[in-house]
């Protein structure tokens, strides 16, 4: 088994300033060289998914949202089955809006929390009649009124509907991978948010989101993540480190 220290240290053209990546001083690594790392992290995920995009099916701003909130603890794939027949009954923010919450649970029950997922899609429907005159909010602060929808929801459906950017949509795999590449040391997702919106320009963030999701999905897996082939495996201090797999 590799060692991770000895693994890492990749040289960076930088302008005309070469810098080494080393797993030995990660834990101080400066703000500079971290921006550097990412910088290369961002570059080499689009090399490798250069059509990384959102994975749920839908048709409209509201199906989406509703999309995002029954993505809660429950994979896309999942999501995706479920949606391709509610979506056929339900294509409006007045159908979602006047659905019986005992019959909206059983049509999505298989995405587990049905009945708070049903009491919120209901609920935010009606809010979103009521109060945004139908129309999905369009700013970050309107979006998280809704019930059901928090930061990283919000980040989805603004990003994805209005190409409003106020954030960075931290998932499962954002926080595993944010984490391992040692972007960030926290576990919170508003903090982990908050660090990657440090190191990666606005510009970036809506597609760095489903970079990172793509390469969750198909090499940084939880639990046997293929690190032999990574494109990340020489800037990551975790590469290679089954004490990290964790």
């Amino acid at each position: 088994m590799k060692n991770v220290n000895s693994h890492l240290g990749v040289g960076h053209l930088s302008g005309a300033t070469k810098t080494v990546f080393t797993g030995k001083n990660l834990a101080s690594e400066s703000m500079e060289l971290k921006k550097i790392r990412a910088e290369e992290v961002l570059k080499r995920l689009l090399t490798r998914f250069p059509d990384a995009k959102i994975a749920l099916k839908y048709g409209n701003p509201i199906q989406l949202a509703v999309a995002v909130m029954l993505s809660a603890q429950c994979t896309d794939k999942k999501v995706n089955e479920v949606t391709e027949v509610l979506f056929k009954k339900y294509k409006t923010v007045n159908d979602f809006a006047a659905a019986k919450q005992k019959v909206l649970e059983k049509e999505i029950k298989s995405t587990g929390f049905y009945r708070v997922k049903a009491k919120n899609i209901i609920a935010a429907a009606k809010s979103i009649r009521i109060k945004f005159n139908g129309k999905l909010p369009q700013t970050m602060e309107e979006m998280t009124m809704l019930p059901g929808i928090a930061r990283k929801s919000a980040n989805i459906i603004l990003g994805n509907v209005y190409g409003v950017v106020e954030g960075i949509a931290v998932d499962t795999h954002v926080m595993r991978i944010s984490q391992r590449l040692g972007l960030t040391k926290f576990s919170e997702p508003v903090k982990i948010e908050r660090d990657l919106m440090d190191l990666f320009p606005k510009d970036k963030w809506f597609k760095l989101t489903y970079l990172i999701i793509e390469h969750g999905r198909n090499i940084c897996e939880a639990k046997k993540p293929k690190c032999s082939m990574c494109p990340l495996n020489n800037i990551c201090p975790s590469a290679f480190n089954l004490s990290n797999w964790q």
